[in-house]
């Protein structure tokens, strides 16, 4: 199974994308770390400026070990930032703190696509584990029909909801980051010349990788799916 040519190569295509995506992630994130930004705001005042601005007060944002490792979770209503980004006075942490600010205006604001991507979470989790393996053990059974064919199908279903959630991912992201751009800018937080350019360039690689994931993903559900025989694969 695992030494099917079609499967090593979307492993191979998987792999590479996300490489020199995330690669680029972090020279546009290294350069954009050189532009401090003349508003003088440490990546913490950026995302607490912008959630007053957007009348949100129960958000607390906190420091967070890791390089990158910034989030919002929505459960707790924390807004964490890394060191380079809570600390940091230039372009590339205000684009990063208020790309979450955006997350927590979007929960604020039940932006229906983050609610979908919440909702499909539990799911996700399951299928991108456990959907492959009843793929496999549906062909072993024998997908041609009766249980093993259930079984695949099951595992296909609980693959397409981790498809799925990578999928709904990229609206999010990019929502996310076009709220981030347009608060800075109106706010007076970055300027319009080098600080916004270098904000923008961050954020666009930033998703590319939500979009490299999505399109790894759906290259491994088709796989999956004509494994199992929907898509005319190999039922033995």
């Amino acid at each position: 199974m695992f030494l099917d040519p079609i499967y090593m190569l979307i492993i191979l295509v998987a792999a590479g994308s996300s490489a020199i995506v995330a690669a680029m992630v972090k020279k546009r994130f290294r350069a954009a770390s050189k532009i401090r930004i003349q508003s003088g705001l440490t990546g913490k005042q950026v995302a607490e400026s912008i959630l007053r601005a957007s009348d949100i007060s129960d958000v607390k944002v906190v420091r967070h070990q890791g390089f990158l490792s910034d989030h919002y979770n929505p459960m707790t209503k924390t807004l964490a930032l890394s060191p380079d980004v809570y600390d940091g006075i230039s372009a590339a942490s205000a684009g990063v703190a208020a790309h979450e600010v955006g997350h927590a205006i979007q929960h604020a604001e039940n932006y229906f696509p983050m609610w979908l991507r919440s909702a499909i979470v539990p799911a996700a989790n399951i299928g991108s584990n456990l959907g492959p393996w009843l793929v496999i053990i549906g062909m072993f059974l024998g997908v041609a029909g009766g249980l093993g064919y259930t079984v695949a199908m099951l595992g296909v279903a609980l693959f397409a909801a981790a498809t799925l959630f990578t999928v709904v991912t990229v609206p999010v992201e990019y929502d996310a980051s076009s709220r981030a751009k347009n608060k800075l800018l109106s706010m007076g937080i970055v300027n319009e010349g080098p600080e916004f350019k270098a904000v923008a360039g961050v954020l666009s690689a930033a998703g590319l990788t939500y979009v490299a994931a999505a399109a790894n993903s759906i290259m491994m559900l088709l796989y999956w799916a004509a494994r199992a025989g929907l898509l005319g694969g190999n039922r033995d």
